[in-house]
């Protein structure tokens, strides 16, 4: 059992030697090897380091962190990180401009009815505060089932990837990052048709057709 729900337990550690001995070829082989090192600032001058060793002979070796052998081997079926980021990239986009065309829209419609809300006392940053909650509630939904919906595909796949990769989720950070990313994305697409109705004289609007 592993430490996380996300931890790859689909490896079986054995001795060395009992494999070897049972082998028809490459005895005295090895494909890779893990190097724990105390202090992790020193594992570049390590890697070189054990390079220089080998180098020119022929076994030569190609050290890395775990985390850049991890990404070279995703890079193998493409650069996945940049596919992911083009494909967010122009989803922001579009919500940017589907939710602000659809505030603003909406907020000019109810021009009349935010005059009445000033008149009968509301404040100017009152009004302000309502703009901004309604783009929040437009975007909180869509986020949220968003990443239900993720969590829910990554545990199939993890099913279906089983023997390639260790068990995939989305960890807690990531429900941060997303819960950061939809308040940013209201704020940026409501603050200006809420600088809209703030700054809207009850006169202007009452005297709108």
């Amino acid at each position: 059992d592993g430490a996380t729900e996300v931890t790859d337990t689909s490896q079986f550690l054995f001795r060395y030697d009992y494999f070897d001995e049972s082998r028809s070829f490459g005895k005295g082989q090895s494909g890779w090897y893990v190097v724990r090192v105390k202090n992790p600032d020193d594992s570049a001058r390590i890697a070189k380091e054990i390079d220089a060793l080998f180098a020119n002979s022929a076994a030569e070796t190609k050290t890395s962190s775990e985390e850049e052998f991890n990404k070279g081997f995703a890079k193998q079926m493409g650069d996945i990180g940049a596919i992911i980021r083009g494909i967010l990239g122009a989803v922001f986009f579009t919500i940017l401009l589907v939710v602000g065309n659809t505030i603003t829209q909406s907020i000019r419609e109810r021009s009349h009815e935010i005059a009445v809300l000033k008149t009968i006392g509301y404040s100017d940053m009152l009004i302000c505060t309502f703009v901004l909650a309604e783009t929040l509630f437009l975007i909180l939904i869509p986020a949220l089932a968003g990443m239900l919906i993720s969590s829910a595909m990554l545990g199939q796949m993890s099913v279906a990837l089983q023997n390639f990769l260790p068990y995939l989720a989305i960890p807690a950070s990531s429900w941060l990052l997303a819960a950061g990313i939809t308040l940013g994305l209201a704020i940026i697409t409501g603050l200006p048709p809420a600088l809209y109705a703030m700054k809207l004289k009850i006169i202007d609007a009452l005297a709108e057709v």
